[in-house]
């Protein structure tokens, strides 16, 4: 194996282990969630605002990445998100319920730029390899995330610790990946590099539709995660079943994240996949609220698999979209900060119309909108095209050529 390949497997390993840790926060703080409410009186809604708050700042935070990286470089601004990860995770086991919100912001803040520059260090280092390295780090978020959701009452329970172990102990995995991360500190910044014009990523027509793409597709799965099983219970489901086909809709997920690659090496953009994996989220979705019982597992499967691979697509897709890192940079920071925040207001709309109507059955009309506009956006996004800004990163020839760097398996 020559020595540029076996940097390029260490870019990769070191890529997914970082993948494998930004999702620990969210399930470990969901199964402890009861807990935590009875032992310190946490209320309903201060419950809603703490599970919200890590969502937000996904959006809120997400801008800092692309001036970080121009200013410190890549890995430098990986390596200090990290160590606030690291803090941020372990505080939300010390300090009472002020360490806990205090802790889940610091996290929330941390993930939300390795949110954006996972996909830019997919542009840079494996430009030819998009499809595949994409799938294979998503796949390893949501093992992460399954991981922390299986493990973190069982590691308590053989523990014989509380709720505030059970938070903290996941900065443990962190901390580790932090060090194993620490040697690419010599990595600095290209002072070569034209300075990133943010401003004109914004005004971009190409690049809003990534935008909105990124973002109607995520408000589905947020829909999926929040609002799924109390969907199923309302159907007359009984707690246990309707959260045991939430997890196998989420477990789903993972075989949809590896089906992507696959996918997208078999089409020459991704116009039509975009629009096909939209309508197989959106459509068991919202049959899901008038479906018989018999139909609801398949239902869900059909709809983990699709969600899973249309994250997977999205992702490929901003950096497709993107001529070379420095845009890939700024394109990733505003699909993830506009398009993140777009997502949340789904789950926001659908407890506000259930608040109101007292049903679940009205949001199909919003279900069915938000699955019409993935698909549009999809069909636009999709389109074999470059966003282009004045300045930046010379524009490389499209045609066959530019989705080949999707279509290449990774070098041996």
């Amino acid at each position: 194996m020559s020595n540029k390949a076996i940097i390029s497997w260490s870019a990769a390993c070191a890529l997914i282990l970082l993948a494998l840790n930004v999702r620990l926060i969210f399930p470990s703080l969901s199964v402890l969630l009861p807990e935590i409410m009875e032992t310190t009186g946490l209320s309903a809604a201060d419950a809603g605002y703490l599970t919200t708050l890590p969502m937000i700042c996904l959006g809120l935070f997400a801008p800092l990445a692309p001036l970080c990286a121009r200013w410190l470089g890549i890995e430098r601004t990986l390596v200090a998100a990290l160590v606030f990860l690291t803090l941020g995770t372990a505080v939300r086991g010390f300090y009472g319920l002020g360490g806990l919100f205090a802790g889940s912001l610091l996290a929330g803040a941390s993930i939300a730029v390795c949110n954006v520059l996972m996909p830019v260090l997919v542009k840079r280092d494996f430009a030819r390899h998009v499809a595949l390295v994409t799938g294979l780090y998503v796949t390893a978020m949501n093992l992460g995330s399954a991981a922390a959701a299986a493990f973190t009452i069982p590691l308590i329970r053989r523990l014989d610790a509380g709720w505030t172990t059970g938070l903290a102990l996941w900065a443990l995995p962190v901390a580790l990946v932090t060090l194993i991360w620490l040697p690419r500190l010599r990595i600095g910044p290209d002072h070569h590099a034209r300075a990133a014009r943010a401003g004109g990523i914004w005004k971009n027509p190409l690049a809003w539709q990534v935008t909105i793409y990124m973002g109607l597709q995520s408000s589905m799965a947020y829909t999926v995660l929040g609002w799924l099983a109390p969907i199923l219970h309302g159907r007359g489901l009984d707690t246990a079943a309707a959260g045991l086909i939430t997890s196998a809709c989420i477990v789903a997920n993972l075989l949809g994240n590896l089906l992507a690659p696959f996918l997208i090496r078999r089409t020459a953009d991704q116009r039509l996949l975009s629009v096909l994996l939209a309508l197989a989220c959106g459509i068991p979705l919202t049959l899901l609220l008038f479906v018989p019982a018999s139909w609801i597992w398949p239902l869900a499967i059909v709809q983990g698999l699709a969600q899973g691979a249309t994250f997977a697509t999205a992702l490929t897709i901003i950096v497709l979209r993107s001529p070379g890192t420095q845009t890939a940079t700024l394109l990733s920071g505003m699909a993830q900060s506009a398009g993140y925040t777009i997502g949340a207001l789904a789950p926001l709309l659908i407890g506000l119309i259930h608040h109101w109507t007292g049903s679940f059955q009205p949001i199909a009309g919003l279900l069915a909108a938000i699955t019409l506009g993935t698909s549009v956006a999809g069909w636009s996004a999709g389109r074999n095209r470059y966003v282009r800004i004045q300045g930046l990163d010379p524009e490389p020839a499209m045609g066959p050529a530019a989705n080949a760097q999707a279509k290449a398996p990774i070098a041996p």
